[in-house]
C-alpha cells in the first residue's frame, strides 16, 4: 500500500500520510471505546510479543540421540581394544577347579601323595594347564614351605625318617635354599647322635654297588649326609672317592664314544660334587682336546654344506652335497642349530627346484624333489603349496576336517565344496588373528588352510594364507618375547621351524629365545627359586646346548654358588 490517492477521487481532501497505528494492540481485538485505525485485524503468536523471547522446550530428543551414539561408540571401542584382557576374565572352569582343590588340600595339610588329590599333584596339574600362571607356581612354592615346616616339626619330635622325607620333597620343590641346607645339617647331626650313621653308610655302600650314584637315595647323597654331621668320617670320605671313581669311568666311556655333551655334563657334575677330585684336570684336558677336534670337524662340515648349497649341489649321490655335509655335522653334534638350519635350507632349495620342474612340465622330477623335501621338512608351508600346485593329494587335518576327501585341482568343485573351502579359509584367517597357528589340531590356521587345499589345490586365498603364516608367526614371536611370555614364544618358535625351516633368521630368533630363558633362570636362581631356575635353564639348553652362558650357569647352579 503506497499511500498515494488519485486527486480526481471525490473523497480526496489532500495528502494523507501513512500510519501503522498502535502496534501494542495488534495482538488483541479492538475495544469499542477505542478509535478505529482502519487497519485489518491481525492474529499475532504470543511468542512474538515485543520484549518477550520465545520459550524453548527442554529435554527434547535433539541432544539425546547424538549423546547415545557417542556413548555407544565409546563402549564398542573399549571392548575392542581390551578384548584380550576381557577374554582373560572368562571363567576357566578346569583350571580354576584344579587350583581351588589344590589350595584346599594345602590348607588341610595334604601336601604330597600319589592318588592325584595332594596339593603338590594338583598344583602341578594346574601348572600343566597354564604354565605361566603365577598362582600355580606360587602354590608349589607354598607346598615346599609347608614341607619345610613339616620337616622341622618331625625333627623336633625325633621322627627322623619323616623329617628326611619332608626335606626331600622340599628340596625338589624349592630347589634348595638356606632352610633346606639348615635342615640337612640338623637332620644329619640328629642321625649321627641317634646312631644311624652306620645305617646311612650301609645304604650308601649298597647304592654304590648297584651303580646308583645320584638322587635322594644315591650313594653321593647318602655319604654327604654323613659328612654333613661328621666331616671327619673316614668311611664316608672314602665312599665319596669311590663315587668320584665311578663317575670318572662314566665320563671316560662317553669320551671314548665321542659323546662330548654327556662327557661335559658329567665333568661339570663331578666338579660340583668333588671340586678337589684328583682326576678332574685330566678329564678336562681330554674333553678340551676332543672339543677342539670336534669343533674343527663340525665347522668344516657346516662350511662345506653352505658351499655346496651355493654351488647348487643340494642333494643326490655322493658325499659332496649340502645334504650329506649337514647330516655329517649333525652326526658330530645332534643339537647344532646351524646344521639344523642347513637341512631346512636344503629342503627349501629342493622345493624351488620342484617348482622349476613343474614350470618346465617335468612332473615326475618335481614329485621326486618334493618327496626328498618332505623327509626333511614335512610341515613346510612352501612344500604344501608346491604339492597343491602339482595336484598331489593333501591329507586334511584330523579333528574337524578329517571327513573331507582330498581332491586334485583338475576336479571341478560342487557348490557345496566351494562353500566348504570358503568357510575353511575364513576360519583360518580368524585363527591367524587369534594366534592359533599350529594348534589346536584341526582348528588352527595351518590345518584349515591345508584342509582347504585338500579340496581345491589351486585356491589362491588358501595358498597365499599358508605361505604367509611364517611372517605372522614371526611377528607374534617377537611380541611374545618382548612381553616376557617365554612359553608362548617357545611354541611360536617351534611353529616357525616347521613352517620355514630354511629361514635365515631362525638362528637369530633361536639365540634371542635362549638368552631370554637364561636371563629368567639367572633371576630365579638369584631370588632363591632354584626349582624354576632349573626348568628355565633346561629350556635354554634345549635351544643352545653349547652356549657359553648355559654352561656357566649350569656349573654355578650345580655348585650352589
Amino acid at each position: 500500500m503506497s499511500g498515494n490517492r488519485d486527486p480526481n477521487d471525490p473523497g480526496y481532501t489532500g495528502r494523507t500520510e501513512p500510519t501503522l497505528g498502535n502496534l501494542d494492540h495488534l495482538d488483541r481485538p479492538r475495544q469499542p471505546a477505542e478509535p478505529n485505525d482502519d487497519l485489518p485485524p491481525m492474529k499475532v503468536d504470543p511468542g512474538y510479543r515485543r520484549n518477550t523471547p520465545p520459550k524453548r522446550k527442554r529435554g527434547g530428543p535433539g541432544w539425546l540421540m547424538p549423546t547415545l551414539i557417542v556413548v555407544l561408540l565409546a563402549v564398542i571401542a573399549g571392548l575392542w581394544f581390551n578384548q584380550n584382557r576381557l577374554r582373560g576374565l572368562v571363567p576357566r572352569t578346569d583350571f580354576d577347579d584344579v587350583l581351588h582343590r589344590a589350595q584346599v588340600a594345602l590348607q588341610q595339610g595334604h601336601l604330597d601323595g600319589t592318588d592325584g588329590t595332594s596339593a603338590r599333584e594338583l598344583f602341578e596339574a594346574a601348572r600343566a594347564l597354564e604354565p605361566d600362571n603365577d598362582s600355580a607356581r606360587q602354590g608349589l612354592n607354598d607346598v615346599g614351605r609347608a614341607e619345610i615346616a613339616r620337616a622341622d616339626a618331625a625333627l623336633q619330635a625325633g621322627h627322623l625318617d619323616e623329617a628326611e622325607s619332608a626335606l626331600t620333597n622340599a628340596r625338589e620343590l624349592l630347589g634348595g635354599g638356606s632352610d633346606v641346607d639348615r635342615l640337612s645339617q640338623a637332620i644329619a647331626k640328629a642321625q649321627v647322635a641317634s646312631g644311624e650313621t652306620s645305617n646311612l653308610i650301609t645304604q650308601a655302600q649298597q647304592a654304590l654297588s648297584n651303580g646308583k650314584l645320584e638322587g635322594p637315595d644315591g650313594a653321593a647323597t647318602l655319604y654327604q649326609r654323613v659328612l654333613t654331621a661328621d666331616p671327619d668320617n673316614a668311611v664316608a670320605r672314602h665312599g665319596m672317592d669311590q663315587v668320584g671313581d665311578a663317575m670318572t669311568a662314566q665320563i671316560q666311556k662317553a669320551l671314548a664314544a665321542n659323546d662330548i655333551a654327556t662327557a661335559s655334563a658329567g665333568i661339570d657334575h663331578l666338579a660340583a660334587l668333588l671340586p678337589n677330585y684328583s682326576q678332574l684336570p685330566t678329564l678336562r684336558a681330554s674333553l678340551s682336546a676332543q672339543q677342539a677336534q670336534a669343533s674343527g670337524a663340525l665347522t668344516d662340515a657346516i662350511n662345506q654344506g653352505n658351499d655346496a648349497l651355493r654351488a647348487g649341489r643340494v642333494a643326490g649321490d655322493g658325499d659332496d652335497t649340502a645334504l650329506a655335509h649337514f647330516k655329517a655335522a649333525l652326526a658330530i653334534d645332534p643339537n647344532n642349530a646351524q646344521a639344523k638350519a642347513g637341512l631346512g635350507q636344503v629342503a627349501e632349495a629342493l622345493i624351488v627346484q620342484a617348482n622349476a620342474a613343474m614350470d618346465s612340465g617335468d612332473t615326475n622330477q618335481a614329485k621326486q624333489l618334493l618327496a626328498q623335501a618332505q623327509a626333511l621338512a614335512p610341515n613346510s608351508s612352501d612344500l604344501m603349496a608346491a604339492r597343491a600346485r602339482l595336484g598331489q593329494p593333501i591329507t586334511p587335518a584330523q579333528g574337524g576336517n578329517g571327513d573331507t576327501a582330498p581332491t586334485t585341482p583338475s576336479v571341478s568343485l560342487t557348490p557345496q565344496q566351494q562353500t566348504q573351502v570358503a568357510n575353511m579359509v575364513q576360519r583360518a584367517k580368524v585363527a591367524e588373528q587369534h594366534g592359533d597357528i599350529m594348534s589346536p589340531p584341526g582348528d588352527c590356521a595351518y590345518d584349515l588352510y591345508r584342509g582347504a587345499l585338500a579340496i581345491d589345490g589351486n585356491n589362491p586365498e588358501a595358498l597365499a594364507g599358508l605361505q604367509g603364516l611364517s611372517g605372522r608367526v614371526q611377528q607374534q614371536f617377537n611380541q611374545a618375547l618382548n612381553a616376557g611370555n617365554l612359553n608362548k614364544a617357545t611354541g611360536l618358535f617351534d611353529a616357525l621351524t616347521n613352517l620355514s625351516p630354511g629361514d635365515a633368521g631362525l638362528l637369530r630368533s633361536r639365540q634371542r629365545l635362549a638368552d631370554a630363558w637364561v636371563d629368567q633362570a639367572e633371576q630365579q636362581f638369584d631370588s632363591g627359586d632354584r626349582n624354576n631356575a632349573a626348568l628355565s635353564l633346561e629350556q635354554g639348553r634345549k635351544l643352545m646346548p653349547n652356549d657359553q652362558r648355559v654352561q656357566q650357569l649350569t656349573v654355578r647352579m650345580q655348585g650352589g654358588g
